[in-house]
């Protein structure tokens, strides 16, 4: 076998774990979003008074171990886990010999320990909400660019169209994001701090909510608007990433009041941080299908030769 043909198949052979990992990295950090609401909702966010370490004298619980503590370790553990995946998808990615996968791999692979340090502000200012706030607006970009890096899994994005779809899927994609910063600051104001002596930011959280609902019913809005745009425009491939963007923004919807409605219990809290994950990953969908119609929708491609090709189409 030339050296040639051993290029070729190591890039396959990258490109094949790449795909695997990079739905790795997107559960692992979804995940990541419900467990430190886990930690938030029962108030164990200082569980582990102190950061880098558990407590003065140790990096990990001494003594008794009681349930905020354990809860917050093993959130804490979790990082690990996330290292292990962000270092196997940046060797992968470079394997595949793609500057678009080699600088979306680094780019999430810095992520972790930025994410930890952030964390470890949240413990410092003893649960700042709006440091927490930050902690988890983080998490749903990284989750947005973990689609954005599947999706590039098999052959680099097509090069993005301008036009009215454009603008209205541009739309969508910052009221999705106005949204989870909204939900935010409404939760920094409402009862579920992460500890039961953590300070609030101090805003009124029935104006807070309201408002919160209000751009909830303008997102709907315009993603009914975007749908009928895309059906008009005879783009079967947009139209089902809508729908299902569309479907979760109601069930998020339902949720969010039901749980106003009944004093915001925890299992319902959770479900809603859930949602906000899975917002920021569909909406993201929704944006990069618009604006880039997938190549292969009705032209398929081998995927072995559609990933050979890209990788000397990135080294051109």
């Amino acid at each position: 076998m030339g050296v040639r043909e051993r290029v070729l198949v190591r890039v396959g052979l990258a490109g094949r774990w790449v795909r695997a990992l990079a739905w790795a990295t997107l559960v692992a950090n979804s995940v990541l979003v419900v467990t430190g609401g886990a930690v938030r909702l029962t108030a164990s966010g200082l569980g582990c008074p102190t950061w880098p370490r558990c407590t003065e004298g140790s990096y990990t619980p001494h003594g008794e171990l009681d349930l905020h503590a354990a809860i917050e370790f093993g959130n804490r553990m979790l990082t690990f886990v996330l290292v292990a995946i962000a270092i196997a998808t940046f060797v992968s990615a470079w394997g595949t010999r793609r500057r678009d996968l080699r600088g979306m791999a680094t780019v999430l692979a810095l992520g972790i320990p930025a994410q930890a340090v952030i964390g470890g502000i949240t413990v410092l200012t003893d649960l700042n909400p709006w440091v927490v706030s930050l902690h988890l607006l983080c998490s749903l970009a990284i989750i947005g660019l973990s689609v954005r890096f599947l999706l590039s899994v098999d052959a680099p994005l097509p090069a993005p169209r301008s036009g009215p779809l454009a603008v209205l899927a541009w739309l969508t994609f910052a009221t999705a994001w106005v949204v989870l910063y909204v939900g935010t600051v409404v939760t920094g104001s409402g009862p579920h701090a992460g500890d039961l002596d953590a300070k609030r930011n101090g805003l009124d959280p029935l104006q807070w909510s309201q408002l919160h609902a209000d751009v909830v019913f303008l997102l709907v809005g315009l993603t009914v608007g975007l749908l009928l745009a895309v059906q008009a425009a005879g783009r079967p491939d947009a139209r089902r990433v809508v729908v299902v963007l569309l479907a979760i923004e109601l069930g998020q919807g339902a949720i969010g009041f039901v749980q106003y409605f009944t004093d915001l219990p925890e299992v319902l809290v959770g479900f809603h941080m859930l949602g906000a994950a899975l917002v920021s990953a569909s909406v993201t969908w929704v944006l990069l299908r618009v604006r880039r119609p997938a190549v292969d929708a009705t032209r398929p491609v081998a995927a072995g030769a559609t990933q050979t090709g890209a990788a000397h189409t990135s080294e051109a």
